[in-house]
């Protein structure tokens, strides 16, 4: 670390602030993820109902889908009023789906621009959950 002119560490009282501008940015954009699953989830459950087949999907899919308009609005308060379960439960809920969509796409076909963004999502959630999770459950980060 570098002193300045008065003797100062520079770069001293940014060292905290950083980190915690990046977590708090990194999950708000977990947020809006989930918050824009959840919206697509709920309008499809608003129209068609909880028990919707999505077109003849396997019941293990189409429960899976209509189970994270509920699971998904969880894990954005697990975020911020539990992190770490928060972000389990976003890892779990990203893999999961992704997952899911593999093989729905190669029985069904994909939906590309749905699909490259779960996997965007995908990338950016296990790229930052190390040092998110190194942040623990400090809400005040």
């Amino acid at each position: 670390m570098n002193e300045n002119a008065a003797g100062v560490q520079v770069g001293a009282a940014l060292r905290g602030k950083r980190p915690a501008r990046l977590v708090h940015v990194a999950r708000a954009i977990y947020t809006l993820a989930l918050l824009g699953a959840t919206f697509n989830h709920a309008r499809i459950v608003l129209a068609h109902g909880l028990a919707w087949d999505y077109g003849g999907v396997p019941s293990f899919v189409s429960g899976f889908w209509s189970a994270l308009t509920f699971v998904d609005p969880l894990a954005v308060v697990l975020l911020w009023a539990a992190p770490r379960a928060g972000l389990a439960a976003t890892a779990a809920i990203i893999v999961a789906d992704v997952v899911i969509n593999v093989w729905v796409g190669l029985m069904y076909g994909f939906d590309w621009a749905a699909f490259a963004a779960q996997c965007i999502f995908l990338v950016f959630v296990l790229c930052t959950l190390p040092p998110m999770w190194r942040h623990g459950n400090n809400q005040h980060v």
